[in-house]
């Protein structure tokens, strides 16, 4: 927990109380459903918590906005996110059940509000979101063709332009040449994880922004 209060000094008490009962309800969780592996479960803040929030290094998204996790498995990056901007509205969707199932679980416990939850597969979804998330999904060229229309071109109030937040490692250049393919006009921006934090999970891993 103290990795988070060294690079997000400025939590609120009731932030603080939410992350900090993160670990324990993973922990249950997981007895039940593997949603994290078993070596991680005692680095979650680091490799799941710290790592999703890497997205709040970006942007802080302004109330009101609102945010779709693709493939969020137990809820990450949703759930981290969804306690540090409780004013945004974070819509998660997993195709396996019993992941969204944790992720409603542990969001249910700590009391958040801003949160909801789909069973199935993003294309079903109806309504638009200023911003797409999801971390080690998917190559970036399918996520963008499974979601191009979801993305809210008319209603823009945030720092950056609405559009897609990956979480991603290793080399992409192949996925950027296929999003071009797709869409030339496509402007991506990678950002090494290591000029945010410093330790050495982070080393590899990139935030990916898409619009």
């Amino acid at each position: 927990m103290e990795i988070l209060t060294k690079y997000f000094p400025h939590l609120t008490a009731k932030q603080i109380e939410q992350f900090g009962a993160l670990k324990g309800l993973y922990e249950e969780w997981n007895a039940q459903i593997n949603v994290i592996s078993r070596k991680d479960i005692d680095s979650l803040y680091e490799k799941h918590v710290l790592h999703s929030l890497a997205i709040a290094k970006f942007i802080a998204f302004k109330p009101q906005t609102r945010v779709l996790d693709i493939g969020t498995g137990g809820g990450f990056p949703g759930i981290p996110l969804a306690i540090m901007f409780p004013d945004a509205s974070f819509t998660m969707v997993d195709s396996i059940a019993k992941k969204i199932k944790v992720a409603e679980g542990v969001s249910e416990a700590i009391g958040l509000l801003n949160t909801d939850f789909a069973i199935g597969r993003v294309e079903q979804l109806k309504e638009p979101f200023h911003f797409i998330t999801a971390r080690a999904v998917a190559p970036a060229d399918q996520l963008y063709k499974w979601t191009q229309q979801y993305v809210d071109s008319k209603e823009e109030f945030n720092s950056k332009i609405n559009g897609y937040i990956f979480l991603k490692g290793g080399d992409l250049k192949e996925e950027y040449k296929a999003l071009k393919q797709i869409n030339k006009k496509l402007v991506v921006e990678e950002i090494a994880l290591s000029s945010y934090f410093e330790e050495e999970f982070f080393d590899t891993k990139k935030l990916v922004y898409i619009f």
